[in-house]
C-alpha cells in the first residue's frame, strides 16, 4: 500500500486547541464494522453502546513534562523532548542521568545544552531521529528539576495560550499512574470520574495496562510503501492478574475494548499466536496496518488521527480503510474536532 492512500485534507480550524469541558461532553462517532452504519452522539452516552461484562482496557501511563527548553553554549535556543531513560528495562522508572531524546534545531554530538536552575546536558550519541544526552545530575534531584522546568509535550499543532501548569493538567488522563510517556494516550481524555463510576455500575470492567508513549507512536512514516516502515520500540507492561482477567473474558466471549491505539498495540503485542495475553514487561514495536489479523481486541475507542500516520493505518486495519475514510469525511462535514484534544470514535 502507498503512503498517499492514507492522506486526507483537514482544514486547520478543525484541529482542537483545548479539551471540551467537561471532558465527556466531546462528540462521539459510532461505527458499526458489520453494517457500515455511522451515527453521532456525545461521549457521555458511550454506555449505551456497551453491555454488562464488556472489558475496557486503558493505558495508565503518565505523561512527564518532557519538553525541555534551553540554550546552546553560544546562546542559541535549543529544545529537547525526553523519550525514555537509557536502560534495557523500564519496569522501575529510574531518573538516571542518560536519556534518549529528540532535539532541535540541529543538535550535534558534543554540544552542551544549558537549562534553567543549573541543569545541563551533553549530546553523547546520535542514532537516527534520537540523541543520547547526559545530564549533570540524576535521581530525585533530576526528577525535581525536570518537573520544575519541563513543559507539557503537546504536539506542535496545539497553539494553546493557557498557563504551563494548566496545560500539564489538561494533557493527562484522569487515571494516569505510571510516569514515562512523552505524549499522552489521548483516547483516554474523554473519561471523567462521573462517567467511570457510571460505567462500573453498569457492569463494565475497567482494566489498566501500561505503554509508555514515545517516538514509535508519533514517528512519521517516510517510506513510499507503508510496509517498509519500522516502528520504534516502546515499553509495555501487563501484570498477571490483568492478563488472567482478560483471558477469562475472552474465553467467556465477552468483548475486549481497547481505549486508544497504544492500548491496542500493547495488548496485541503481549498476546501469543492463539490470542492469549501473556503477562510481563518488554519493548514492543508492532506495526498494525490493513491486513493485520487482530488476536485480542473486539472494538476500539479512539480519536481522529493525523493524515499518513501509523494510528490512521491501525484504525483502517480494524474497520477497513474505505469505511474509515467515509467516517472521516462525515466527521469533517459535521464539524468534528480532530487530533489530541478532539472528539472520539467508537469502532465496534
Amino acid at each position: 500500500m502507498k503512503l498517499r492512500e492514507f492522506d486526507y485534507y483537514l482544514p486547520r480550524d478543525f484541529i482542537a486547541q483545548k479539551p471540551i469541558h467537561p471532558r465527556d461532553y466531546s462528540r462521539l462517532m459510532v461505527i458499526n464494522r458489520i453494517s457500515g452504519k455511522i451515527s453521532h452522539h456525545y461521549f457521555y452516552e458511550i454506555g449505551k453502546f456497551l453491555q454488562k461484562g464488556d472489558v475496557l482496557v486503558l493505558n495508565d501511563s503518565k505523561v512527564i513534562p518532557a519538553r525541555m527548553l534551553g540554550k546552546r553554549e553560544g546562546g542559541a535556543k535549543a529544545e529537547v523532548l525526553l523519550l525514555r531513560p537509557n536502560a534495557k528495562n523500564l519496569k522501575e522508572y529510574v531518573w538516571r542521568n542518560d536519556w534518549w531524546a529528540i532535539g532541535k534545531p540541529g543538535l550535534a554530538r558534543g554540544q552542551i545544552i544549558k537549562f534553567p536552575r543549573g541543569l545541563e546536558a551533553r549530546i553523547f550519541k546520535i542514532n537516527g531521529y534520537e540523541r543520547l544526552i547526559k545530564f549533570n545530575c540524576q535521581g530525585e534531584k533530576l526528577k525535581k528539576l525536570i518537573y520544575k522546568i519541563g513543559q507539557a509535550p503537546v504536539p506542535p499543532y496545539i497553539k494553546t495560550k493557557v498557563s504551563g501548569q494548566e496545560l500539564k493538567k489538561q494533557y493527562q488522563t484522569i487515571y494516569a499512574k505510571h510516569p514515562g510517556s512523552a505524549a499522552a494516550p489521548t483516547a483516554g481524555f474523554h473519561f471523567t470520574p462521573r462517567l467511570i463510576k457510571k460505567l462500573k455500575s453498569q457492569g463494565i470492567q475497567l482494566k489498566y495496562i501500561t505503554l509508555h508513549v514515545g517516538l514509535g507512536t508519533f514517528q512519521p512514516v517516510k517510506t513510499e510503501k507503508i510496509e517498509g516502515h519500522k516502528m520504534l520500540a516502546e515499553w509495555a507492561e501487563i501484570d498477571k492478574k490483568t492478563a488472567a482477567d482478560l483471558n477469562k473474558a475472552k474465553k467467556e466471549k465477552r468483548r475486549i475494548i481497547t481505549v486508544g491505539t497504544t492500548s491496542t498495540r500493547a495488548l496485541e503485542s503481549m498476546a501469543n499466536a492463539r490470542g492469549i495475553v501473556q503477562p510481563g514487561q518488554k519493548f514492543v514495536d508492532l506495526f498494525i496496518y490493513p491486513g493485520y489479523k487482530f488476536k485480542v481486541i473486539d472494538a476500539l475507542i479512539t480519536n481522529f488521527h493525523l493524515p499518513k500516520s501509523t494510528l490512521l493505518m491501525l484504525v483502517s486495519a480494524l474497520a477497513g480503510k474505505n469505511l474509515i475514510f467515509k467516517a472521516y469525511a462525515e466527521a469533517i462535514k459535521n464539524k468534528y474536532r480532530f487530533f489530541s484534544f478532539g472528539d472520539a470514535m467508537f469502532i465496534q
